[in-house]
């Protein structure tokens, strides 16, 4: 008795300490994001109805679900992410982890299979060709100073055209593309295009078609076998991408027959010598292959990307100008305090101009060129913040919750470029960690820098001679947007005047 008295202890922690290891081996309970309802087959559908656009609603949603929540969009698992703090984890601290793309109907069909870079999973070739095309855009030319002059000078035939007009109503939408496809197109294939061109004219045909079929969730992209039905969309699209795909072959040939190593003109002759040298080196391995595919794809979506989203901020600037003629004014008191009347705007005019820049980044803000960035995928299992996200499961970053969350910025709602500007009037790139117009981490936008100079040199050679205004009598167009793999501004159009400090000048064109 006394040896089990005297035991006892020792036994009583024996047996603690074995269930203590037992319960430590037992498999937390995996704690998932809150899910909206879900039906068979249709998933969640049903809670997705009514006239909210997708990025208004699932920001309404997270009142009721979250910050971070679920959803089935037909069989597949979406997990929508609403704050900075999760969307930095996803695209910064695990950007590999979720580095995958979803496969779709419309986007297979525009990339040949993934055979692109905004729309293929992250791999080894994705990888490759991503870094390819980031060094090929500085490969030809002499860098920045080309692309500038290539800016310059479409930016000055655009404003030709706007003094020719001055009589009558402009529609600027169409003259910002014309202007920035022009800038693409000298990039990609070293050539531009005159007004009414035919191959222009099929160019800014087919952006369009695609820009209104693709990535934006229809039907086919939920349910697949929705392809083998009769469809609108589906079709518009195919017919689009043929038209696309003709003119890319036909510049690629005509590239092939005229190559020069020693002379790389464009983007595409860049692309040529890096497939000359994988080819013969053999330390190049089949991670790093660059078939006519790959090549093609990926010219395709620098000019589709490089112009679609360009046009769309352009357009979404002038329409907040309009709706806020003070803004502009101030960006022209500027512009004649540093610059005058004695030269146009350059690049290294930038710092000097921070007002501009400011009014330009509010215009990210308020109204992101893609309010859901691309969906990425999990490519295993893991997490965001507390939540388990399995292998496979799409998060979509709603880059709108980011831009008008009402605990991050003062009145989101409202347009104000000041708060681009510290106290002294500097422009303040980032005055919030929830402000990432361009995406974040190894899948941030490729065209980021290109896009900066081009809204920038634009812009700024714009105002510097015209006063844009509503036409007289006409509502202010309205600033809501249709929602799309970008979200478009409504058409409009406005009367552009000469300003009065420029009726005089003899300044000569651009060359």
């Amino acid at each position: 008795m006394a040896f089990i008295t005297a035991t006892l202890p020792l036994m009583v922690g024996l047996i603690l300490l074995f269930l203590a290891r037992l319960l430590k081996r037992q498999p937390k309970k995996l704690k998932f994001p809150k899910s909206l309802p879900s039906f068979p087959l249709i998933g969640s559908l049903l809670s997705l109805r009514g006239k909210l656009q997708p990025h208004i609603l699932f920001q309404k949603l997270q009142k009721k679900y979250g910050k971070l929540y679920s959803l089935m969009m037909g069989s597949h698992y979406v997990v929508i992410v609403n704050d900075y703090q999760h969307a930095k984890e996803v695209l910064m601290k695990k950007g590999k982890v979720f580095a995958g793309r979803p496969r779709t109907v419309t986007t297979d069909l525009l990339t040949r299979g993934g055979k692109d870079i905004a729309f293929a999973s992250y791999s080894k070739a994705w990888k490759f060709h991503r870094k390819l095309v980031h060094s090929a855009l500085g490969m030809f030319g002499e860098g920045i100073s080309t692309i500038e002059k290539i800016i310059c000078q479409e930016a000055n035939s655009m404003c030709q055209t706007i003094i020719t007009q001055q009589n009558s109503l402009l529609d600027m939408g169409q003259e910002l593309t014309r202007a920035v496809t022009n800038v693409v197109c000298s990039l990609c294939f070293n050539s531009r295009y005159q007004r009414g061109d035919p191959e222009f004219e099929a160019m800014l045909d087919y952006s369009k078609g695609i820009v209104d079929t693709v990535a934006k969730d229809s039907f086919v992209d939920i349910f697949p076998w929705l392809e083998f039905f009769p469809n609108k969309d589906l079709k518009l699209l195919k017919k689009c991408v043929a038209i696309r795909d003709t003119l890319l072959l036909q510049k690629y040939e005509e590239h092939k027959k005229n190559y020069c190593d020693e002379s790389v003109r464009d983007l595409i002759d860049a692309l040529l010598r890096a497939k000359s040298n994988i080819k013969g080196n053999s330390s190049f391995t089949q991670d790093t292959s660059l078939d006519d595919d790959h090549l093609l794809m990926t010219v395709g979506d620098v000019f589709g990307a490089g112009v679609e989203t360009t046009t769309t901020v352009l357009k979404w600037t002038i329409l907040y100008l309009l709706h806020f003629p003070e803004v502009q004014k101030n960006i022209q008191k500027e512009l004649d305090a540093v610059i005058g009347q004695e030269r146009y705007p350059k690049i290294s005019d930038r710092g000097n101009l921070p007002y501009l820049e400011a009014t330009i980044s509010e215009v990210l803000r308020i109204r992101p060129v893609s309010p859901l960035l691309i969906p990425h995928v999990a490519m295993e299992d893991s997490s965001i913040g507390d939540f388990a996200i399995p292998k496979g499961s799409r998060i979509v970053i709603n880059l709108w919750s980011l831009h008008h969350d009402e605990d991050v910025w003062v009145n989101p709602g409202h347009f104000d470029p000041t708060r681009f500007l510290d106290e002294s009037g500097r422009h303040i790139y980032s005055p919030s960690a929830s402000y990432l117009p361009f995406g974040a981490g190894i899948r941030v936008c490729l065209g980021e820098s290109l896009a900066k100079i081009e809204l920038f040199l634009f812009m700024s050679w714009i105002l510097q001679r015209f006063t844009l205004e509503n036409p007289p009598g006409a509502s202010l167009p309205s600033l809501e947007g249709k929602f799309g793999v970008v979200l478009q501004p409504p058409k409009f159009k406005i009367k552009a005047t000469l300003r009065e400090v420029w009726k005089s000048c003899e300044l000569s064109d651009y060359a």
